[in-house]
């Protein structure tokens, strides 16, 4: 066994574990002393902020106070690391450096591997890793000196019960040059709201190391938390600390990696940790990017819902493939912004200042919608008290928070089998055709289509305005905003009710649609296994309301005869949407 130990200090005591004969951990004991600081030349170098101060001021900033610009606050958890301006931190800001260097290293290898690295599933289509292999071929942790022997350090080894690995690969290229895309991943706002669909919390703990100009990621190291999701309070959230890395790699070549510094101990071991997980962006002609996307991660998933396990255990459910289509959404929805003002489909003009404002509002509605319905412990899920039920709620309270109705509402969610495939439940649930046929709201209305803005190439991704007009007395009794997406990885279609006065209002002061209260409700499709194409299998299909508790409520749980009401409206629902599949299970 080889012991390698990248220091000047003076080490008083050295200790090697071997797991499995793959993983090397050295135990390092180093004087404080300040003249004997570890060699890390090669290193992501800390540097000035743009404001002057010195990297240790500046991080002991960022880890005790929100990010400036940023509604996100910072985590106990990773701020320890950074509250303080000492040798430790010090020595613990040199390991992270070291082990993103490394991470990015393995990325890049990973990322232009094949065979017999990466092996295809043929029912998924979906590149994983060969665990065999990757131990075999990619040196993990071999040089590097975990945490100090000062400290307990028995629960930073790997969890040995229900632990597993996950791996995937997915290739993509993109109309849109590089900068763009490193832009999105690097800015912690700009990388929430564009995958809210999967990230339900984030925080940036602290910068340590930056160029310190606008736009030029080069070299540039950040600490980070975030909560990863499933659309389904059933499916438990992912929670990890880790660095994210941004390099240069060659000539119109860039990495972005994230890994979770789990060997410090400000870091605890807990149920999911990143490997090393990004991607390499790839300069094209004619202002184009190459994206080369790896997911990588160690996780426990013995608290899945049996309904979700076989799409979870598979890796399926947080695959590489699904970050990318969430990308390709993004840049859809950026060049839909920008088109000028053209008709629509159904004939109606819309100027580009009322589509951008539609399209915010929208954009709104769904990131709101998914944290509506994570499993986010912010969300408070109790199940229903009524036995066989199967319904989550979820009471929400709002006193001050411009966007959100004040007082009292309450989110009723539930998750169901169904035995057709994902893209014939879509296609129901989307049609305003087919709307009177499943919603409860809707039995003495006709919905149309007032206007309708497309997303990208396929026809049915876009944003709606629907009409609910009372089929006696021909009046239009309600409208509707409507976002649908579809695809491989899952779809969802969310709806909200909107106040179109309140709303030309807020266009007439030029102002953006984010103080609008808005309550979305809606539904996410998910395939119930890994399936390249969509013409066979069943769905996962999670249905959710967002509503008014209108009477006085504990902040717990809902009034008994609000809860009932919405259990009756659900399972009326759901029976409704078997009923026009051709079902009644």
């Amino acid at each position: 066994m080889e012991v390698c130990a990248r220091s000047a200090g003076k080490i008083t005591k050295v200790e090697g574990y071997c797991e499995s004969g793959l993983d090397l951990w050295v135990d390092l004991k180093i004087d404080s002393n300040p003249e004997n600081d570890l060699d890390h030349s090669d290193l992501p170098q800390p540097t000035a902020s743009p404001q002057g101060f010195s990297t240790r001021v500046q991080l002991t900033d960022l880890g005790s106070q929100p990010i400036l610009g940023s509604n996100f606050d910072t985590d106990e958890r990773g701020s320890g690391l950074l509250m303080s301006a000492s040798p430790d931190a010090d020595v613990s800001t040199i390991k992270i450096s070291e082990r993103a260097s490394n991470a990015m290293e393995e990325l890049s290898s990973m990322a232009f591997a094949q065979e017999p690295l990466w092996q295809v599933d043929m029912a998924s289509n979906t590149e994983m890793l060969s665990d065999v292999e990757y131990m075999r071929v990619v040196k993990v942790r071999e040089c590097q000196s975990p945490p100090s022997l000062d400290v307990d350090n028995s629960h930073e080894l790997e969890p040995v019960l229900a632990v597993c690995s996950e791996s995937s690969r997915a290739v993509e290229y993109f109309e849109t040059r590089p900068i763009s895309i490193i832009e999105l991943l690097m800015d912690l706002e700009q990388w929430s709201l564009a995958f809210s669909n999967i990230v339900s919390k984030a925080t940036l703990v602290g910068v340590l190391a930056s160029t310190g100009v606008e736009r030029h990621y080069d070299g540039t190291l950040q600490l980070m938390t975030a909560e990863f999701h499933a659309p389904s309070p059933l499916v438990p959230t992912r929670e990890s600390s880790f660095a994210r890395y941004c390099k240069k790699l060659g000539s119109g070549l860039w990495g972005v990696v994230d890994v979770s510094p789990e060997t410090l101990p400000q870091f605890p071991s807990s149920n999911f940790r990143r490997r090393p997980s990004g991607c390499l962006i790839e300069e094209m002609p004619n202002g184009c990017s190459k994206v080369i996307w790896v997911e990588h991660v160690v996780v426990d998933n013995r608290l899945v819902h049996h309904f979700f396990q076989p799409l979870v255990t598979s890796g399926f459910a947080f695959c590489a493939k699904r970050w990318v289509n969430t990308l390709i959404q993004h840049f859809q929805w950026s060049a839909t912004v920008r088109v000028p003002n053209s008709p629509t489909d159904r004939g109606v003009i819309i100027p580009q200042p009322q589509r951008t404002f539609f399209l915010k509002f929208s954009e709104r509605m769904v990131k709101s919608f998914f944290m509506d319905i994570s499993a986010s412990r912010e969300n408070k899920w109790m199940p229903f008290p009524v036995s066989g039920a199967d319904i989550m709620i979820s009471t929400k309270s709002s006193t001050d928070d411009h966007g959100k109705i004040l007082g009292t509402t309450t989110v009723f969610a539930t998750s169901v089998h169904l035995p057709v495939p994902s893209k014939q439940v879509f296609s129901l649930l989307r049609d305003v055709k087919f709307r009177r046929q499943w919603d409860i709201y809707g039995r003495n209305h006709r919905f149309d289509e007032h206007a309708y803005i497309s997303n990208g190439d396929s026809p049915e991704n876009g944003v709606s305005i629907l009409r609910a007009i009372n089929d006696e007395t021909k009046k239009i009794k309600a409208l509707y905003m409507q976002e649908s997406y579809a695809a491989s990885t899952g779809s969802y279609i969310v709806y909200a009710p909107f106040d179109y006065k309140q709303a030309e209002n807020k266009l007439m002061k030029d102002e953006w649609p984010d103080h609008i209260p808005i309550l979305p409700s809606g539904f996410s499709i998910l395939p119930d296994r890994p399936i390249h194409r969509d013409e066979t299998g069943g769905s996962l299909l999670t249905i959710a309301f967002h509503v008014v508790a209108k009477s006085p409520t504990d902040e717990r749980e809902p009034s008994n005869q609000l809860g009932f009401l919405m259990h009756n409206i659900i399972a009326k629902t759901v029976m409704s949407i078997k009923e026009a599949l051709g079902f009644s299970i």
